[in-house]
């Protein structure tokens, strides 16, 4: 279980406390300000821990809905526009719009870990607007595996989603087109 360093002072009592329990591992620094009961801790329950308000999109959503098989090298996540940049090589962050932030917000387990996810409707409009600087080979796995799971998707909710989009009409035709 990862805690930060708030909450192990509250827990343990002091900084004198945590370092003996550094010491004796029984817990375990995983950055500045991130601590853990477990020596392994994944990338993923870290990166929920440091940043809570960060939504998972892109090629790591793509991924953790089993959209590709292609592992992202880097965690994609997005905070709102007026959040701090994070400098961390390991995330590439993007900024969103506050209105259209918490836009098809979910929650999912992703190999014991729960996380922060856009939906598999709200990812089919990313996956449009950002069609453009994606490779081609890449854009059409995804399309064609979105086509495989065409019953599960909530087109209401797709058409919802799409109004808040500027170019709402090139969405819901790119998705009558290549995924219907």
């Amino acid at each position: 279980m990862i805690i930060s360093y708030k909450e192990c002072l509250k827990q343990f009592g002091s900084d004198y406390k945590i370092k003996n329990l550094l010491k004796e591992n029984k817990i375990y620094k995983i950055q500045d300000g991130i601590y853990s009961t477990e020596q392994y801790v994944s990338d993923i329950e870290v990166i929920t821990v440091k940043y809570p308000e960060a939504i998972y999109t892109m090629d790591s959503a793509f991924y953790f809905y089993g959209l590709t098989d292609v592992i992202p090298e880097v965690h994609y996540i997005s905070t709102k526009r007026n959040a701090t940049r994070i400098h961390d090589d390991n995330i590439k962050q993007s900024f969103m719009e506050n209105a259209i932030f918490d836009l098809g917000k979910t929650e999912i387990e992703y190999q014991g870990d729960k996380i922060q996810i856009y939906n598999q409707e709200r990812m089919l409009i990313e996956l449009i607007r950002h069609k453009n600087k994606l490779p081609l080979d890449y854009y059409k796995e995804i399309i064609n595996n979105y086509r495989t799971k065409i019953n599960e998707l909530d087109f209401g909710k797709i058409s919802e989603y799409a109004e808040h989009f500027k170019m709402k009409q090139t969405i819901m035709n790119t998705i009558q087109m290549e995924v219907l």
